[in-house]
């Protein structure tokens, strides 16, 4: 059964000749050979970190929503872990998307 997940990855692209464009559409594209099914990228541009933990002080932050199996976070985990390019990682399980059908049955019932 796949689950919904959403997946921060912040990126490190310092001293890189590669666009952000380019390394987001390399990533995109490891999530799909994996078998996940992508359902929105969303990039967030370049952010300064609240701290700095490491030797960057800024990344920038790329937020992925894919439906997949549970196990296959664990391959996109390892995997990344690996990938010079992902500074940082954040994996979390969503709900399930709702249905729009809901909605409108809620207003005919409200309407009558």
């Amino acid at each position: 059964m796949k689950n919904r997940y959403e997946a921060l990855l912040v990126l490190n692209t310092q001293g890189k000749d590669d666009t952000v464009k380019d390394v987001v559409d390399r990533l995109e594209s490891e999530f799909q050979k994996e078998g996940a099914e992508i359902e929105q990228v969303q990039k967030m541009d370049k952010r300064p970190f609240a701290y700095v933990a490491g030797e960057l002080d800024a990344g920038h932050y790329v937020n992925f929503i894919f439906h997949a199996d549970p196990q296959l976070i664990v391959k996109l985990r390892a995997k990344f872990k690996l990938d010079p390019e992902v500074y940082r990682q954040h994996y979390q399980k969503l709900r399930p998307k709702q249905e729009k059908k809901e909605r409108s049955a809620k207003k005919l019932a409200e309407a009558t």
